[in-house]
């Protein structure tokens, strides 16, 4: 069996021996569009994270039984093609679950709690000069007794919600699809989410009742001081309408997801005057080494079981 490695890159120092035992293995750290096609041509399975898989592909790699997709969502894989050639498509779900939770918490607090002034604050040598014990400048709140807002009631959905909860938050949720109801939580609409909520997380799909969701005019009826974080998947906020808004209202962003990755050199995003209150991360939510390893060892499974 050919087995195919296109874009390893992505998943760091992972152990990837154990392909090997599969079969014969090619592996590439990165894949071009134009080198796709010569590199499954006689691939029996491929492996992919984010490398596109068109129909046109899949007419070029005529041994094709499986496609794995080394991550949980599968838009970059022709699904219709791939039925209708009798072609496998694997993912893996819930391998990044406890990874993603705890990266929202970090950027929550790192934005709450001003780490990256305070830490400025001690090594720039300011707290040196106050000749006082502590430093209240830039104060912060208590997540306890606050509303947090959850878009996006899915596995990690829940499980941020459980732990925010834990904190002491008044924790509601809006189900993209109206299909994830808990009655442990309460559910609002949309609109009375963002008005209410002084944490609003996203931890949704990339859909069509999902996309652009948070737009310039949904952003404004936020609360100010209101912070939003995206973990779900770019396109769900407006990049431009946050570039906008940031400098105009009193609201802070944390962004581990972007519409384009890696960020463009000239996004709007990049040059905002209230630096202080966007954080970005590049998309590393699920990238925990138990998540990789997870990862891995899944992908390693769907091909097994073929």
């Amino acid at each position: 069996m050919n087995i195919v490695l296109l874009d390893t890159l992505t998943f760091g120092d992972t152990d990837l021996g154990g392909f090997d035992a599969l079969g014969n293995v090619s592996v590439y750290q990165k894949t071009l569009p134009e080198e796709l096609d010569e590199r499954i041509a006689n691939a029996d399975v491929i492996v992919t994270n984010k490398v596109v898989i068109t129909s046109d592909s899949m007419d070029k790699a005529k041994k094709l039984k499986l496609i794995c997709i080394a991550a949980t969502g599968m838009n970059n894989v022709d699904l219709v093609a791939a039925k209708e050639r009798g072609i496998e498509v694997k993912n893996v779900v819930g391998y990044s679950t406890e990874s993603v939770v705890q990266h929202t918490f970090a950027m929550l607090f790192y934005l709450v709690e001003h780490l990256k002034y305070y830490d400025g604050a001690v090594k720039d040598g300011f707290w040196s000069r106050s000749g006082i014990f502590t430093d209240i400048s830039n104060p912060f709140f208590e997540i306890s007794g606050k509303k947090w807002g959850i878009i996006g009631l899915g596995t990690i959905g829940k499980k941020v919600a459980v732990l925010a909860k834990a904190f002491g938050c008044d924790v509601s949720y809006f189900s993209t699809s109206g299909k994830n109801l808990d009655s442990d939580f309460n559910s609002v609409t949309l609109d009375e989410l963002l008005k209410e909520s002084d944490i609003i997380t996203i931890h949704a799909p990339l859909n069509d009742a999902t996309n652009n969701l948070l737009d310039y005019e949904r952003l404004l009826t936020c609360k100010d001081g209101a912070i939003v974080l995206n973990l779900g998947r770019g396109g769900i906020i407006d990049e431009y309408a946050v570039a906008k808004i940031i400098d105009e209202k009193d609201i802070s962003f944390g962004l581990d997801v972007l519409m384009k990755e890696p960020i463009e050199k000239d996004h709007p995003l990049l040059g905002v005057r209230n630096r202080n209150k966007l954080f970005i991360t590049p998309h590393i939510a699920w990238t925990s080494k138990e998540a990789r390893d997870t990862l891995i060892a899944t992908t390693i499974e769907n091909i097994r079981s073929l």
